[in-house]
């Protein structure tokens, strides 16, 4: 077993650092805890809630379908509990599109600056 000597890596996030991720209010986290039953943060003793890296990963499935391709959460819900595989694909096929299309965005303002 080796050491993790990332100090960058966290076993647990709070709320308030995950919806600073998403750009999302803390009540929405919330609300979707109760809307999709895949997302069960671990709460401590004094309901602080603590996501994993997993949860988060659920989240960004979520926030995909949701914010970013405007499913309604009936539909979001039945997405991911019919292809949970293939929602997650298509998510990162879209983030690294939207990544790509950054990169090209860049490159054509630099090679408007070299005009």
């Amino acid at each position: 077993m080796s050491l993790n000597l990332d100090k960058n890596l966290k076993a647990y996030y709070s709320i308030t650092e995950v919806s600073e991720m998403f750009n999302i209010n803390a009540t929405t986290l919330r609300f979707w805890e109760k809307q999709f039953p895949m997302l069960r943060p671990r709460t401590l003793g004094n309901k602080k809630r603590m996501y994993t890296e997993s949860d988060i990963a659920t989240i960004r499935l979520i926030y995909n379908l949701v914010k970013v391709r405007g499913f309604k959460l009936e539909s979001a819900r039945k997405m991911l509990r019919l292809n949970p595989t293939g929602v997650d694909k298509t998510a990162q096929v879209l983030e690294r599109l939207y990544e790509i299309r950054s990169q090209l965005k860049e490159l054509k303002d630099a090679l408007e600056l070299m005009r």
